[in-house]
């Protein structure tokens, strides 16, 4: 029988691996670059929960490995521990807990020494929501409205400006969930995640990548007025359709400016009734909040120009493979995918359960919002209309 043998990884080896899972790489991909199994490397990465940890480091205070050389030649030779001291330019009080730390002048080594003063600043540090019971419930109650536990982070930071207590990091909160910091924040509450996995992942995700179909009388995004590519002014939308099982469709929309988000059930893929379900939306906004659209180049799109004709929107077209110039309606359909998995039939989903997970999504804060609510953002914009 072969026997395996536990692979031992240098530090070299683990610097590669958050290199290239922070990149977005499968476990199996940086498995194989490796030479090892895919669960060796899940082995290393889930000990901090998919967060790379910090470099390992001590307070410049401390004493070094040659400071402590000293110490136990000084202690080998009968020295006082002021002669010691004075010799090391420290304080008696600081050479006399070092010794006492590690068993006393007999047995001092300072090897041994230098190791336990490592071991003691690798102690986890006692985690803020597990300290704090407050925060931790308040930072619960957002995890189960769906917010990122960056946008929580950006919402306290609003909220409570001038009070640190309840102020806490994006990457604590995730560090607490994956880790299970004891008393701090339950494990279930990974289930209201965008992306509820054992691991954090990196945000490098696959998007499209190949054309849809071609269109006629095509007018292209680098066709945009300025105002549009630079989010001056409102009304100005990105769209798209996200699908599902037994050929069933969603049509997402998001205003650029506000990244106010509106879905429309569409019954089929077909242009006529995406266009008849995009010009339904598109009548219920005032004129001066839907100027433009910019889409992919879907054949769902084809009649483009009836849906211009019946409500005076011009429709701009992304160059072929080029999701990312869609960026917040593509990051919008990532987040909808936490309602509507891939593989779920939309068919069923009637639209009142669309409008409730628009106004879910509207009403979180966002960071590139300066942590205000898209239905905020949009409400003053539909106000300075009227």
């Amino acid at each position: 029988m072969k026997s395996s043998k536990r692979r031992f990884f240098t530090q070299t080896d683990k610097d590669l691996m958050w290199d290239r899972w922070r990149k977005g790489e499968s476990l199996n991909s940086i498995a194989r670059l490796l030479g090892t199994s895919h669960s060796a490397i899940a082995g290393v990465l889930s000990k901090t929960g998919g967060v790379r940890p910090a470099d390992r480091h001590r307070s410049g205070i401390e004493l070094t490995l040659a400071e402590r050389e000293e110490i136990s030649r000084g202690v080998a030779a009968g020295h006082s521990l002021r002669a010691i001291a004075k010799k090391l330019g420290r304080a008696p009080s600081t050479i006399s807990r070092e010794i006492k730390r590690n068993g006393g002048r007999q047995p001092y080594r300072a090897n041994k020494a230098e190791q336990a003063a490592w071991d003691r600043a690798h102690r986890s540090k006692t985690c803020k929501l597990a300290k704090n019971r407050a925060l931790a419930l308040i930072v619960a109650e957002k995890l189960q409205l769906e917010w990122s536990p960056r946008q929580i982070a950006g919402w306290l930071k609003y909220t409570y400006p001038d009070d640190e207590n309840y102020q806490v990091s994006h990457e604590t909160i995730y560090l607490t969930l994956f880790i299970q910091a004891r008393g701090a924040l339950k494990k279930e509450l990974i289930q209201y995640l965008r992306r509820p996995r054992a691991m954090r992942r990196s945000r490098h995700h696959t998007q499209k990548t190949k054309d849809h179909g071609r269109i006629s009388n095509t007018v292209s995004i680098r066709e945009r007025p300025p105002e549009v590519e630079d989010r001056a002014v409102p009304g100005h939308w990105e769209g798209d359709l996200i699908s599902g099982s037994n050929n069933s469709h969603i049509a997402t929309l998001v205003e650029r400016q506000t990244r106010y988000v509106m879905l429309a059930r569409v019954k089929g893929k077909d242009t006529k009734t995406v266009i008849d379900a995009l010009i339904k939306q598109a009548h219920k906004l005032p004129r001066e909040l839907y100027k433009s659209l910019t889409w992919d180049r879907g054949k769902e799109m084809a009649d483009h120009t009836r849906f211009t004709l019946d409500t005076k929107v011009k429709v701009y077209f992304c160059d072929p493979q080029s999701p990312w110039q869609r960026g917040s309606n593509e990051n919008t359909n990532g987040l909808l995918r936490q309602y509507f998995p891939k593989g779920m039939d939309l068919s069923n989903i009637h639209q009142n359960r669309l409008n409730a997970v628009a106004r879910r999504l509207n009403e979180r804060p966002r960071e590139t919002l300066q942590f205000r609510t898209p239905a905020e953002r949009f409400a003053q914009c539909v106000a300075s209309t009227g």
